[in-house]
């Protein structure tokens, strides 16, 4: 126990709460007079002990639990409610056990087996789950729901109610009563529903030890350089935002290096018949000077960025990579959307790009799950900013076009397009989650946007992403 009320007090301190050693020695010896008996008693003696300033009572609240309520999973309801039959109960348990052979071996069978029959589930057990689906790549406290749900749905939670429906479907045409049915499907999701949230405080204690440097990801060394350009960025871990800047960095020098020697092959390229004639009067037109084209006109880029959790890391590598380029573009202005739209281009005229960036992702950010209306965006887009575009503007969209069921508002796109020289959507999804329902995050519209676009590129990560900028520029 000892261990652990240390391991509870440098969670407190990671957190931002002060303690010192005095105080840490205070509340095991607060420990050793009430006991561990009572946890109503043991909670209130370290509570006084370790908190002293009231703003960090509630990170105590949050944190007391993953500590120390880590070996009492949550009650489940036994199977049908305890309101079935001994008959009943050997049919839903004989349908249940068919049900069973039929999905693979794994998380989803034991989850399924505790969903109905009530029996639960470790937290050992659910940890060695977790195990198997990809690790909580934040520790901030505020996107604790977000990786649940990713957590949820890598499970493929979404599985169990289309299990249940067909459980329930058998023992109907077996002859079982409706109100034993209703009674088996009421117990089964509010196990469900126990089961969730016992994977959200696991999912919760993995993020508390990433902040202490315990997490899984803590022990697989640093990536290499060709590993961070394969790293999905949505997974990206925060310990490892240094070393991908710098890999920005880099990407964008070798990008400047490529235009620059595009544009110097692009002297000598086709002859500029009209300047040589003109140049060779005084020689009574015969050709002895030859002069060639040299045109080059930098772009004008307008960049519409979804400012959604699930996108941010993309968003800042692309900012930073534009931002580094702009000796090769003529202007760029740049918009963040949630449920509105924000002009993030004065935060990047009066600061370095890293600066500014780390004040978009303060300032603006969403204020609730599911906010994000693109089509929204785009009305007052049309409204207030529309003189931006002209004949040599690139528009850059980027997100995974999942609009919350909002109107995607198709007349706005097709206004900007008919402006611009060109719409480019940079999508932060894999291409296969395009345009399919997900129960974490809704629908996708990015089908219904892509008809208008001149070019989509998929940018899950950061390789696929220098790739895409740096066609933006093959084609000014």
């Amino acid at each position: 126990m000892d261990r652990r009320i240390t391991e509870f007090i440098a969670g407190l301190r990671a957190a931002g709460v002060r303690i010192s050693v005095a105080e840490s020695a205070d509340a095991m010896r607060a420990i050793e007079q009430a006991g561990i008996a009572d946890r109503n008693i043991f909670r209130l003696a370290l509570q006084t002990a370790l908190i002293k300033e009231r703003q960090d009572q509630a990170i105590f609240n949050d944190l007391f639990p993953l500590y120390f309520g880590k070996d009492s999973p949550p009650a489940l309801q036994p199977a049908g409610g305890g309101q079935l039959s001994p008959e009943e109960q050997q049919q839903l348990l004989q349908q249940l056990q068919q049900l069973l052979a039929q999905l693979p071996p794994g998380p989803l069978r034991q989850l399924f087996q505790s969903m109905v029959s009530g029996q639960p589930l470790s937290n050992q057990q659910i940890r060695a789950m977790l195990a198997n689906v990809s690790p909580p790549h934040l520790s901030d406290p505020r996107y604790r729901d977000w990786m649940t749900r990713q957590a949820l749905r890598e499970l493929q939670m979404n599985r169990l109610q289309q299990a249940l429906r067909q459980l329930l479907e058998r023992l109907r045409e077996q002859g079982m009563r409706e109100e034993a049915l209703r009674a088996i499907e009421q117990a089964a999701r509010a196990n469900l529903q126990a089961l969730e949230q016992q994977i959200g405080q696991q999912v919760a204690q993995q993020m508390q030890e990433q902040v202490q440097g315990q997490g899984p990801r803590q022990g697989r060394g640093r990536p290499t350089e060709r590993e961070l350009l394969d790293l999905p960025l949505e997974q990206l871990d925060e310990s490892l935002l240094p070393e991908m800047r710098t890999l920005v960095r880099k990407l964008a020098a070798r990008l400047r290096t490529r235009l620059a020697l595009r544009q110097r092959r692009g002297k000598t390229g086709t002859l500029d018949a009209k300047a040589t004639i003109r140049v060779n009067q005084r020689f009574g037109g015969v050709p002895m000077l030859v002069r060639h084209r040299k045109r080059h006109l930098k772009p004008k880029l307008v960049i519409l960025c979804d400012r959604s959790v699930s996108t941010q890391h993309v968003m800042s590598c692309m900012l930073l990579m534009i931002y580094a380029l702009h000796d090769q573009v003529s202007r760029t202005r740049s918009f963040a959307f949630i449920d509105r739209l924000y002009d993030m281009s004065h935060y990047f005229a009066e600061s370095r790009p890293e600066q500014a960036i780390a004040q978009v992702l303060r300032e603006i950010r969403p204020t609730r799950s599911y906010s994000t209306d693109l089509g929204n965006a785009l009305a007052e887009f049309c409204r207030d900013q529309l003189h931006l575009i002209d004949r040599r503007t690139t528009v850059i969209v980027l997100g995974d076009g999942r609009n919350n069921e909002n109107d995607p508002n198709l007349p706005a796109f097709e206004q900007i397009r008919r402006r611009a020289r060109r719409i480019v959507w940079f999508a932060t999804e894999e291409r296969w989650k395009w345009g399919v329902y997900d129960p974490g995050s809704l629908s996708s519209d990015i089908y219904k946007y892509a008809p208008m676009c001149d070019a989509m590129h998929e940018v899950t990560t950061l390789r696929q992403l220098a790739h895409a900028i740096d066609r933006l520029f093959l084609h000014p």
